[in-house]
């Protein structure tokens, strides 16, 4: 078996060597690393979600092998898919009439699998798009190889703001209205769900999903990646009207019909096995947390503990966003002034670094700093951040 491994439960056990390590116990939990993870996504896990995982790596509950051996035709694996689907439906109350489906290819998947599947509802095969940042100016352009997409309102020259809802002009012949509820890049968030009046609704939550509860009955459709809030990467959420399936393009790939993969309990193909077993013990942690309601509490209490610093710097820290619209999720801001102080922004990210809180360099197309306050971040992680925000502006303001 060569050094350092053993066979002794039929299984291979490889026992590393043991390394000289600096860091002290403080710095250590469980056996790694303590860090704050402020990553965009793939984000932060609740390390209860880790431990579990590990526990079950080798091992999936006495069956001898693991999750990502098995079978997904298996019935253990349909058991898994079947718990996931239960809870998320009680987690958000989702109504009878929707099919919950789990695909691949992330929420870029679904900027061509939405109007795929639905701007053949009516045959005009348009569809109305709201772009308020990076994510959903890019599935408005993906949405025009397959019909006619009218953005709702004029070009913003920044994405800093929502535009007032009763300024869209809205097509009558559209298939469906498509926005973001949160953008990741530039962190404008709505506060509010659009009054489509009757449309069909569809709605990107990848980075807001389960951080506060919702009404699934609003909504044609919903997807949401799970790296940001509830899993790792790989999986894809999909939540959609059961009187909305059956009217894919015929160029639809069958990967991304909606009618053929909730007939086949998503498993028309091999799905990612083991980012939904994943995705299963988040929703079951955020399930013993208090459910949805207790997401949203946690999320309004850390952001506020970031954006009262900024607002309270007197300009050292620079959030262009409007207040209505900023974002829980993702805080993004500029550091000495409204373009960002390059030197400052390095060495607050160096410093931040060697306090052992990660990802907060903001996206590369706007630069400056991004704090990504997804579900797993604690709120005492955001108070470390907020000492540190103020320690840092104190030492450059003397």
């Amino acid at each position: 078996l060569g050094e350092g491994s053993s066979r002794s439960d039929g299984r291979t056990k490889i026992c590393a060597r043991t390394h000289t390590h600096t860091h002290t116990n403080s710095e250590m939990e469980n056996g790694r690393k303590q860090v704050i993870n402020f990553g965009a996504g793939p984000s932060k896990l609740p390390l209860p979600v880790l431990l579990q995982a590990q526990k079950e790596l080798l091992d999936y509950k006495g069956l001898g092998i693991s999750v990502l051996e098995m079978s997904h035709r298996s019935s253990d694996f349909i058991k898994i898919v079947n718990a996931i689907e239960n809870d998320l439906r009680e987690l958000l109350n989702i109504p009878e009439n929707y099919k919950v489906i789990f695909l691949q290819g992330g929420g870029t998947g679904q900027f061509s699998a939405v109007p795929l599947n639905l701007i053949g509802l009516k045959e005009e095969r348009c569809a109305d798009y709201v772009v308020t940042g990076s994510w959903s100016a890019n599935a408005a352009k993906e949405a025009m190889k397959y019909g006619k997409v009218n953005i709702v309102h004029p070009k913003s020259d920044a994405y800093i703001k929502i535009p007032n809802p009763s300024s869209w002009n809205l097509n009558p012949k559209a298939s469906y209205i498509y926005y973001c509820a949160n953008e990741t890049v530039h962190g404008v968030e709505f506060p509010f769900v659009p009054d489509v009046k009757g449309m069909v609704l569809v709605c990107d939550m990848s980075s807001c999903f389960l951080s506060k509860p919702v009404d699934v009955s609003k909504f044609g459709l919903i997807f949401a990646g799970a790296q940001k809030n509830i899993g790792c990467a790989g999986v894809t959420v999909i939540i959609i009207r059961e009187d909305l399936l059956g009217f894919a393009l015929k160029e639809c790939p069958v990967v991304f019909d909606y009618t053929v993969q909730g007939n086949s309990n998503s498993l028309y193909n091999t799905p990612p096995t083991y980012s939904i077993y994943i995705m299963g013990l988040v929703l079951q942690w955020i399930k013993k947390c208090g459910g949805a309601q207790a997401m949203e509490q946690n999320s309004i209490a850390k952001s506020k503990l970031i954006y009262d610093v900024i607002d309270g710097s007197h300009g050292f820290y620079v959030c262009p966003l409007a207040s209505i619209c900023r974002s829980r999720m993702n805080i993004p801001f500029r550091i000495g002034n409204a373009n960002g102080d390059c030197t400052l922004e390095t060495e607050f990210l160096d410093k931040a670094a060697q306090r052992n809180m990660l990802s907060l360099k903001g996206h590369r197309s706007v630069g400056g700093i991004r704090v990504s306050l997804y579900n797993a971040v604690t709120v005492e992680e955001a108070q470390k951040l907020a000492e540190f925000m103020i320690n840092f502006m104190k030492e450059h303001l003397v």
